[in-house]
C-alpha cells in the first residue's frame, strides 16, 4: 500500500518573530529573488495574507501573484509588505563576504 504524503507547508512553521526572522534571512542569503519572494508569502501567508494585504494597501489576489513562486514583485512591492509585517530592510556583509574577510591573513605592523 503506498504512502500517502502531504505537500510541505513553510507557513505552518512560521509561528514567531524569531522563526520568521531566521527564515526571511536564510531566504535572502540565497540571492534568488524569485526564492526571497517566495519565502515573503509563505511568511505573508503565515501571518493572514488579507490582513498583510491591506495594511500593505495592495489586493489580496495581487500579493499572491506578487509573492508567488513565479511572481516577480516591484521593490515597493516588498517594501511595503515587509512594513505591514513590522519588518525591516538592513543591510551588512553577507555570510560569504564574512567568511572570505575571516580567510585573508591580517598585516602584521611593522
Amino acid at each position: 500500500m503506498p504512502k500517502k504524503t502531504t505537500p510541505f507547508d513553510s507557513a505552518v512553521y512560521l509561528d514567531s518573530r524569531e522563526a520568521i526572522g531566521a527564515y526571511l534571512e536564510e531566504a535572502m542569503e540565497t540571492s534568488d529573488p524569485a526564492f526571497i519572494a517566495h519565502a515573503l508569502g509563505q511568511v505573508a501567508r503565515a501571518r493572514g495574507m488579507a490582513e498583510i494585504a491591506k495594511e500593505a494597501g495592495l489586493s489580496r489576489e495581487s500579493l499572491y501573484k506578487a509573492l508567488s513562486a513565479g511572481g516577480n514583485p516591484e521593490f515597493g512591492t516588498v517594501l511595503k509588505v515587509m512594513h505591514a509585517l513590522g519588518l525591516k530592510l538592513s543591510v551588512g556583509p553577507s555570510a560569504r563576504r564574512k567568511a572570505a574577510q575571516r580567510a585573508r591573513p591580517t598585516a602584521r605592523a611593522a
